[in-house]
């Protein structure tokens, strides 16, 4: 898809599917795993659009599952399910644009 497609489909969607995962939601001592705020190398291509959108998925389907969650076991089930997914989204990001040449920034201390 292109990236100008996903920025239109983004900014059609409703302010209610942006909504923002509710983190005091998350169990306690659940560790959630980083969502990337910027492209590697500052690159805005269709990657990084493909990022965001996985993203987007990610966070639209943690929330439905904890408004039918009933008990702890189901929350649990949810987070880990998203955390997978956001997972995975930034493997596949990161493999793409390391084969267009882009490394994600590495900080060495020490040497």
């Amino acid at each position: 898809m292109k990236k100008w497609t996903i920025l239109a489909v983004c900014l059609a969607l409703p302010a209610s599917a942006l909504a923002a995962v509710p983190y005091g939601s998350m169990p306690p001592g659940f560790d959630a795993p980083p969502v990337r705020a910027k492209p590697i190398a500052g690159v805005y291509n269709q990657y990084w659009y493909n990022y965001k959108t996985d993203i987007l998925e990610a966070e639209k389907e943690l929330i439905s599952d904890l408004r039918h969650a009933t008990d702890r076991e189901d929350r649990w089930d949810a987070w880990d399910e998203w955390t997978v997914e956001v997972v995975d989204a930034d493997k596949d990001y990161v493999k793409e644009m390391r084969k267009k040449g882009y490394r994600s920034g590495r900080v060495t201390v020490g040497g």
